[in-house]
């Protein structure tokens, strides 16, 4: 029997959508010193981030199974968050604290390199095509 992929990412995407789904608010549990994490420092206590993933909150929020990330306003300064999946401690409802908690993945040497566009595109390992100008 193969090895199968990590759950996290399923479970994740599944929580996020059942608390928007019952009119509460989703937040993620992040361990900020995880290699890869990008979110604003200043807003870290004990080695952590709570961040809200409400519609309202982010723009262009992509889930994918080796990372999240989207776009948010920290003190009123557009952000880019990018987590690694592995990074991910915990997803629950603001309103009621339902929700899951992970365990820290190890993390992979290097860090994984986040995609360039998450949305709906599974990380296939392949190059980019580029063009190149001939004369």
């Amino acid at each position: 029997m193969s090895e199968m992929t990590s759950n996290k990412p399923y479970m994740v995407r599944a929580i996020h959508q059942w608390v928007l789904d019952n009119d509460c608010t989703p937040y993620l549990v992040v361990a900020a010193d995880y290699p890869g994490v990008e979110v604003p420092v200043q807003f870290v206590r004990d080695g952590q981030i709570t961040l809200n993933v409400s519609p309202t909150a982010v723009r262009e929020l992509a889930i994918d199974n080796r990372w999240i990330e989207f776009s948010a306003r920290f003190g009123g300064v557009p952000t880019l968050i990018r987590v690694p999946m592995g990074a991910v401690m915990a997803i629950f409802a603001k309103e009621n604290g339902q929700g899951m908690g992970f365990d820290i993945e190890e993390p992979t040497e290097p860090p994984p390199s986040a995609p360039e566009d998450l949305k709906g595109q599974k990380d296939s390992g392949a190059k980019k095509p580029s063009l190149k100008v001939v004369k």
